[in-house]
């Protein structure tokens, strides 16, 4: 049972697909979640140059992401 060419190709795209709309945006938001107030300048326009190039996949997992800041101790 020999695979077409077609089929390689149409997982090929799909490996592809899924490796931009999904494994590289969460990494970029670890990424982004850990160095975002620690960044240089250079290291902050590399971030919204990650941002600008992945945004499609970011919209997709934006809505089940939550980064809100965690909640103060107020000690009193």
């Amino acid at each position: 049972m020999a695979v077409s060419t077609e089929l390689l190709a149409l997982g090929a795209y799909v490996a592809l697909a899924g490796l931009y709309l999904l494994v590289a945006p969460a990494i970029v938001y670890v990424y982004l979640n850990a160095r975002w107030y620690v960044a240089s300048s250079f290291e902050r326009a590399f971030m919204y140059f990650l941002v600008t190039f992945f945004f499609p996949g970011l919209l997709l997992l934006a809505p089940f992401i939550n980064f809100r800041p965690q909640p103060r101790s107020l000690n009193s």
